[in-house]
């Protein structure tokens, strides 16, 4: 028999990037397990729909993360609905790895890339620290495979996860021991709508060629987020937490 999970009735999550994909499928997920969720995205249309599909659980807010005065208002506004936060789950990202090769790179778009996939982290941080010393709380940074292996022209996105898997650990030091900072990296999720996926399902090679047998789906990692965000995982931070199907550790040449 399964033992049933702590219940984490009452405790307040942030979840940023949370309109669409591996972002609302954390909300989701956390929602299911009691907790109540907040669900920060760029997209307020979107955002607002799925989070009124959710229920009584799930609030909306409009965010953009690189913007440090947005990041101080969405915490206030949470601090003034919910007077607590107990969990902070980092999604928001520019999540297209590929930008143009090496030498037509906009500095622009460099820069845009890590000022939200890798500023935006720090910002949240920075401005969630207190509240989250105060119950105890936990931090999940999204970061990715891609930091430890590339495709060509990649720079931009690759550098972003790099540099957030380490601030993972460098916050995990400096926050400790009441916040606890983790990583989860995803391989291969197949994140898009419902609607896509059975008008465009993935072939049996694309669910062959991982060691488990398939691809990823976004459940997938909301369950490692929310085990990470629990207090089953008190003796847990400052690690990476792979979620690939394996693909990481198969050795892989051309024939």
């Amino acid at each position: 028999m399964t033992e049933a999970p702590v219940s984490e009735n009452g405790r307040v999550a942030l979840v940023t990037g949370a309109a669409r994909g591996i972002g609302l499928g954390i909300a989701a997920w956390l929602v299911s397990e009691g907790w109540q969720v907040v669900l920060a995205d760029i997209d307020r249309a979107r955002g607002a729909k799925v989070a009124k599909a959710l229920g009584e659980s799930a609030w909306f807010l409009t965010l953009d993360v690189s913007v440090e005065a947005d990041v101080i208002q969405c915490v206030a506004q949470i601090l003034g609905q919910f007077g607590r936060l107990d969990g902070l789950v980092c999604n928001a990202a520019i999540a297209d790895p590929h930008n143009k090769p090496l030498e037509s790179l906009d500095l622009q778009q460099w820069n845009r890339v890590m000022a939200v996939n890798l500023t935006g982290p720090m910002l949240l941080a920075k401005h969630c620290a207190p509240y989250l010393r105060t119950h105890s709380g936990s931090i999940v940074n999204l970061t990715s495979t891609r930091a430890h292996q590339s495709q060509p022209d990649t720079e931009a996105y690759v550098a972003s996860k790099g540099g957030l898997l380490a601030l993972t650990h460098a916050l995990a030091i400096s926050l400790g021991p009441q916040v606890r900072v983790n990583a989860v990296s995803p391989g291969w999720i197949d994140a898009r709508a419902p609607s896509v996926r059975r008008a465009e399902p993935l072939t049996e090679a694309d669910h062959a060629q991982h060691p488990v047998g398939r691809a990823g789906c976004v459940e997938d990692v909301a369950s490692m987020v929310a085990w990470l965000l629990s207090r089953n995982a008190g003796f847990v931070t400052g690690q990476e937490f792979v979620v690939d199907g394996g693909m990481s550790r198969k050795m892989i040449y051309e024939e």
